[in-house]
């Protein structure tokens, strides 16, 4: 039996976040849960009756919000701080590189990227007061690989991943372990509230509008290969648990063949696969094949 350690999870009003602050508190741990959402919290603690789980709001964009939740965090451990800190706090949207909008890149950015580090360092004196602790980051397959539409969201991945490696570095000294998870598609609202965004998008004039309109279906293949999220929060677990823990976790094993087949094809290969699979083909925008480029309204 694992020694029970006081945990506080960003982002755990939805998705990964809230499965993971739920199993973790049910395998006996004190689970410390944001979020910006505070209707969705008092939801979250009413089904986590009986178990060590408290909610603090936070939004980690703001910084007035990370100073009272710091706060609060500090009075809920009688100033000790937490042993974990799960960054699970993010979100992605699809866009096209020709047309995705700067405001929606800085966006994610400020969540993704900045809220990460900001909450990292507001949480981390504590644990190197105490010579021990550890950080997880939720990062993604994604950070590893880039999909066509999904390069922005992508990026701020690779950012993650890459702030990540630095942190295991010099905080290993200190007596905190950094550990990175990768998921693959899993079964929450991320793919729809992603893709969904798309439509913002669409005009009758972008060389993507046949792309645009496959969106559900786009979606909908996402979901019908999505692991569950039950199989995250137990990798989660492993990473928070261990003695002596992976620098990072794929998860499911789907994950780790899609890396691995990245890593291992020449770029041109992985290339033509991906775009096949995604209808990113003259013929698949509907552009005709072998014919000059035109848009749609053209037609």
């Amino acid at each position: 039996m694992h020694n029970a350690q006081t945990i506080l999870i960003t982002g755990a009003t939805t998705g990964i976040g809230r499965h993971t602050a739920l199993h973790l508190a049910r395998a006996g741990h004190r689970v410390i849960a944001t979020g910006r959402n505070a209707e969705a919290l008092t939801t979250l603690r009413a089904d986590a009756v009986g178990l060590q789980l408290d909610v603090v709001t936070l939004d980690v964009t703001d910084r007035a919000s990370l100073a009272h939740a710091a706060a609060e965090v500090a009075r809920l451990t009688g100033g000790r701080g937490v042993d974990v800190l799960v960054n699970n706090a993010g979100y992605g949207e699809a866009a096209p590189m020709l047309e995705v909008r700067e405001a929606d890149v800085r966006a994610m950015y400020e969540t993704n990227v900045f809220g990460l580090l900001a909450v990292t360092q507001a949480f981390l004196p504590a644990m190197v007061a105490r010579g021990a602790g550890r950080i997880v980051n939720i990062s993604s397959v994604g950070g590893r690989l880039t999909l066509p539409l999904f390069g922005a969201y992508n990026s701020t991945k690779y950012a993650v991943e890459s702030l990540s490696n630095a942190m295991r570095m010099e905080l290993w000294p200190l007596g905190i372990r950094v550990v990175i998870i990768e998921p693959a598609a899993t079964k929450t609202e991320f793919a729809k509230t992603s893709v969904r965004k798309m439509d913002t998008y669409r005009r009758a004039d972008s060389p993507y509008v046949a792309l645009y309109a496959r969106t559900d279906r786009m979606t909908a293949q996402t979901e019908r290969t999505a692991t569950d999220p039950l199989v995250i929060s137990r990798v989660i677990e492993r990473a928070v648990t261990s003695r002596a823990p992976r620098a990072r976790y794929v998860a499911p094993f789907s994950g780790r063949v899609i890396v691995a087949l990245a890593e291992w094809l020449p770029t041109r290969v992985f290339d033509w696969l991906i775009t096949r699979l995604m209808g990113l083909t003259r013929a698949g925008l509907g552009l005709g094949v072998g014919s000059p480029r035109r848009t749609v309204a053209e037609n």
